[in-house]
């Protein structure tokens, strides 16, 4: 009889990927854990209990088959692992390095809630894809027949590529329009390379563009091209634009210089990466080398900053954050990881105003969290007379991300908005109130993870897919 590979998590504990010293990770942006050999893969995998009702699934935005390829993984069948896993995710190996575990699958893990220890899925899942590529898996997008239809994408972060990808191995003709000069979005210039390395994004892309996608870079809409001249282009339109809008500081000298948005700071940051000449970041203006540094907010951007902070030389890195670190919406393993890397954090801290131009100080007010609010989190509130001065040279605002103006930077005015400012779109197709418009993810949604904007990316294609087939079925009674 086969011996049973799975239900080890009882004699096998829960194990990482080996992570590079702090003292020697701090140094470069390289990532910071080592990928798992063969047998540890298998080992790890072989923790899964397989229960009945996988947790670890329906908490996943893309409701991986996560159970079936941690077994096929622990039983040495790997493509077929990778298969099963590629049939959900279009980026498994960005959503194993990226995604908040902790948070999504591997925090429901049923054996983690029995006290065993969670199953290491996102490792798992990155060395699943990780190997496809090196053995060949991966395959060029090949539609088994052409359509004519065209479909424009503007934006080329996670949500235009998934569906992008979708789109185009349905036989679609696909353009991706972008700003900026490289594919990727947020994945190529806002998650710094010791989360995820260049290449891996890099490597996504120019599959697209072998699977015959047309990527328009450097191509603002509303400025190097108009909506309208998009929509003319193209039978359907899918806006993936993300936010970019900065959420500002507030309190007295606010407007110092030295006070910089985070999305401009980890640009520069990651254009030196790539090899860029980038005069914010030679002039000082974006470096933190030699730096006392303040960064405020508690999500993942904020931890981005610190830890980039760290690498780039600067002489202190503080974090400040108005809630406490059970409340706040980062990682716990990046601020685990921040803290190793010589980061301090002081937690039920805000800005109350800032020193000097450029700046020399942040006067920063202490807090106590108080009632809840509507969400059910506890509001900070200020204490009366605790307050003091940090020392700063450079301050980096991550206090999270809103959306732009579209239907004023676009002249759309019938591109319905929220009241915040997100795009109107129906749940699951994206479909807006414009004919043949749909919208996904961050534009949609608010400031959210990589993995809903793939799931929203790879769902609305599938309704673009079948809007495409029904003008088709009309045009040809």
């Amino acid at each position: 009889m086969a011996k049973q590979p799975m239900l080890k998590f009882i004699s096998v504990d829960r194990d990482m990927p080996e992570k590079r010293r702090a003292e020697n990770r701090r140094e470069d942006f390289h990532e910071i854990y080592a990928e798992f050999a063969d047998a540890k893969a298998k080992e790890q995998a072989s923790r899964c209990s397989q229960c009945g009702v996988p947790y670890c699934q329906s908490h996943c935005p893309l409701h991986n088959n996560i159970p079936d390829w941690l077994r096929l993984t622990a039983e040495g069948r790997l493509k077929e692992a990778y298969e099963i896993s590629q049939q959900t995710n279009t980026f498994p190996e960005i959503c194993g390095r990226i995604c908040p575990q902790d948070r999504l699958c591997e925090g429901n893990c049923v054996i983690e809630q029995s006290g065993h220890g969670t199953v290491t899925i996102g490792a798992v899942e990155k060395y699943i894809t990780d190997t496809a590529w090196q053995e060949g898996w991966v395959e060029t997008i090949k539609p088994t027949h052409e359509r004519s239809d065209s479909v424009g994408i503007i934006g080329a972060g996670p949500g235009g590529l998934a569906a992008a990808d979708v789109l185009r191995r349905a036989g679609v003709q696909v353009t991706v329009y972008d700003r900026y000069d490289r594919g990727g979005g947020l994945l190529t210039y806002g998650i710094p390379g010791f989360k995820l390395e260049k290449d891996v994004v890099m490597r996504r892309v120019e599959q697209l563009e072998k699977g015959g996608v047309t990527f328009v870079l450097n191509c603002e809409v509303g400025k190097d091209i108009t909506f309208d001249e998009i929509r003319g282009k193209h039978d359907a339109v899918m806006i993936a634009t993300g936010v970019y809008k900065s959420r500002d500081l507030q309190g007295p000298g606010a407007g110092a210089k030295g006070i910089v948005r985070a999305i401009d700071y980890l640009t520069a940051s990651n254009r030196t990466c790539f090899g860029d000449t980038v005069p914010e970041f030679e002039s000082g203006e974006l470096n933190a080398e030699g730096k006392r540094v303040v960064v405020v907010g508690g999500g993942d951007t904020a931890m981005d900053c610190v830890r980039t902070a760290i690498r780039q030389g600067a002489t202190s890195v503080t974090c400040l954050y108005r809630r406490d670190r059970e409340n706040m919406p980062g990682s716990q393993r990046e601020v685990q990881n921040a803290e190793e890397e010589g980061v301090k954090f002081e937690w039920l801290s805000a800005p109350k105003g800032f020193a000097g131009d450029p700046v020399t100080s942040v006067k920063v007010q202490k807090m106590r969290l108080g009632a809840p609010d509507a969400t059910g989190r506890q509001s900070p509130e200020p204490i009366e007379g605790a307050e003091h001065d940090e020392p700063a040279d450079l301050v980096i605002k991550a206090l999270g991300f809103e959306p732009e103006d579209l239907p004023a930077l676009w002249n759309q005015k019938e591109l319905e908005v929220t009241r915040w400012g997100t795009i109107k779109a129906e749940f699951t197709s994206g479909q807006t109130a414009m004919d043949g418009v749909f919208a996904v993810g961050d534009i949609v949604r608010g400031a959210s993870l990589v993995v809903w904007a793939i799931r929203d990316g790879r769902d609305s294609a599938a309704a673009i897919l079948n809007y495409l087939n029904a003008a088709q079925a009309v045009a040809a009674e």
